[in-house]
């Protein structure tokens, strides 16, 4: 399936951390993709999100807006934008 792409802008970028936002426009996704650090996830909008995960495994999840969880390094995933909304994120990556 051919989705548009998430806008990824990057906000910091240090020694310690990487912060970027995503912004989804209903049906966009990320991309498959590797986490290469731990990282904290805070939704600035509602986010209910497709997970695409190795092994053609797919779940959806809802984070609240202002809501937050953390995951270990090495998370592999596409995340799509399963609303008919758009979605934002603030990701944290701990270096």
């Amino acid at each position: 399936m051919n989705r548009p792409a998430a806008q990824a802008t990057k906000l910091v970028e240090d020694d310690a951390v990487r912060v970027t936002r995503f912004d989804f426009a209903p049906g966009a996704e990320t991309g498959w993709h590797r986490h290469g650090h731990d990282y904290v996830i805070t939704a600035i909008t509602e986010c209910r999100m497709l997970l695409e995960e190795p092994g053609g495994t797919r779940r959806e999840v809802t984070v609240g807006a202002g809501q937050a969880y953390k995951r270990p390094e090495g998370v592999e995933h596409n995340v799509i934008n399963a609303a008919d909304v758009p979605m934002s994120f603030v990701e944290v990556e701990l270096k």
